[in-house]
């Protein structure tokens, strides 16, 4: 493979950069761009070392930047190859051009995530701990950072391959019935070890795949629709969460047109919090769109706030909203009660939907922490402990496990029927093969560079 270089550091200003080489001609490439401050022959310095000195102009022989040049030695670098990182000052100026300096001096410009491409196709790591490094690189919120640094730790390889262990013995098991057919007994144990064997795994994988719905929590967060008739607090609710003006507030019904959408941390939980449009009889076009678009993600959500204005009864527009709400996880919230009170929540059509109420002041933030602790226990966030186990947040794992129990249950079927033990294998190795592909020993080149794609420059 060619020598790779690329800057790691964000590309905007800061106080350090970093440019990052790797490849076997990485110390012969530095050696051309880097004068240290005490010369010594590649062969003398030690790997984890760093040692001081210039990036130079090769050309010109100019100093470009004061740098401490970080040295690794294979196998033991991020790759698993000769690698360096350049320390220089942040910058987007001096970081390209001691860039160019690398690529001028004989290495090719890395394709994203080609550093942890290469330390997953040296062996370093498996192909769910890569996934890991770019889950971590994106986390929201430190339950996801936590879920994410698990990962790229090797627990759900760990359990995968605890549970693929499983399997292989199953198949040996199989191999023995068919080499000594013979003896009844053997057959009648193996039968009866394979179907608790079988049962154990399913277990096991199914205890996984229901992990996702906590980790598709930590990772995309609850989506949660705020809606309501204009003018209702939708927006006041929103910057009360947010705890800044992050949507128009006025007295004006119909100021909030399109969706607005924010991330927001409840308890180490996020929220995707989507803030739309009244929803009424639009007044033009473009009201129109927003209540549609409304509409639509009512739909789509995970968690529905609706709000109504606790000083006026209900209208049309607030029953038409409840009954889109019918089959919905949803919240219903009366706000306004620093101006008044009309006891919506003894209303008819409010005590029909059976649905969690919470009255709140969206201007004082009364009831505010009331509703985290209502979204808390209805999403059963308290539950979800990372570290008491693998959490799989990534959905093409969650598709290879579900892929591996359905090869399982066919697996079962075989027994249940009195099939001939020698027809388990097929199931069992397919079953095999949907979890090698979660940690990359079975798996499409196609697969590997659409993950690898999603990397930045320089990982």
């Amino acid at each position: 493979m060619s020598t790779i270089a690329a800057i790691a550091t964000a590309t905007t200003n800061g106080g350090i950069g970093i440019i990052r080489i790797s490849g076997k001609e990485c110390f012969s490439i530095l050696e051309k761009i880097f004068k240290p401050r005490n010369p010594q022959k590649i062969e003398e310095i030690q790997g984890y070392t760093m040692k001081y000195g210039y990036i130079i102009n090769q050309k010109t022989k100019e100093n470009i930047d004061e740098v401490i040049v970080s040295y690794f030695k294979s196998p033991k670098s991020y790759t698993t190859e000769d690698m360096c990182e350049i320390n220089s000052h942040g910058g987007m100026i001096i970081e390209q051009e001691i860039l160019r300096q690398c690529l001028a001096a004989g290495a090719e410009l890395a394709e994203p995530g080609e550093f942890t491409k290469r330390a997953f196709l040296n062996g370093r790591i498996d192909l769910s701990q890569a996934e890991g490094v770019i889950d971590l690189i994106n986390s929201k919120t430190s339950g996801e950072a936590k879920a994410s640094f698990e990962q790229l730790q090797g627990e759900l390889s760990k359990k995968i391959q605890e549970i693929r262990k499983l399997q292989l013995d199953i198949m040996a098991d199989i191999e023995a019935s068919i080499d000594y057919p013979e003896y009844d007994e053997v057959g009648e144990v193996t039968a009866q070890k394979m179907k608790d064997v079988l049962a154990n795994i399913k277990e096991k994988l199914t205890k996984l795949e229901d992990s996702y719905s906590n980790g598709k929590i930590l990772k995309e967060g609850i989506k949660t629709v705020i809606v309501g008739k204009p003018n209702a607090g939708k927006s006041s609710l929103l910057n009360a969460i947010l705890n800044e003006e992050r949507a128009i507030v006025s007295n004006i019904e119909g100021t909030t047109r399109d969706t607005i959408e924010e991330f927001v941390t409840i308890r180490g939980i996020p929220l995707k919090l989507i803030d739309t449009a009244g929803i009424r009889n639009a007044k033009d076009e473009v009201e129109e769109i927003g209540v549609q678009k409304a509409l639509r993600l009512i739909k789509e959500a995970d968690l529905v706030i609706d709000i109504i204005d606790n000083t006026k009864t209900l209208e049309n527009e607030d029953k038409e909203i409840l009954n889109m709400l019918t089959e919905k996880v949803s919240i219903i919230i009366l706000n306004k009660i620093d101006e008044g009170d009309v006891h919506l929540e003894n209303s008819k059509e409010i005590k029909e939907m059976q649905k969690p109420i919470i009255k709140i002041s969206a201007k004082t933030k009364e009831g505010i922490e009331e509703l985290y602790q209502k979204i808390t226990e209805m999403f059963q966030l308290s539950e979800i402990e990372i570290g008491q186990g693998s959490i799989v947040t990534n959905i093409r794992h969650k598709n290879q496990i579900h892929k591996a129990i359905e090869a399982i249950k066919e697996a079962e079927g075989v027994l249940e029927q009195g099939l001939p033990i020698d027809l388990l294998a097929v199931p069992i190795k397919q079953s095999l093969e949907e979890l090698s592909a979660i940690t990359g020993e079975n798996v499409s080149e196609d697969i590997i560079s659409e993950i690898f794609s999603k990397f930045c420059l320089g990982k």
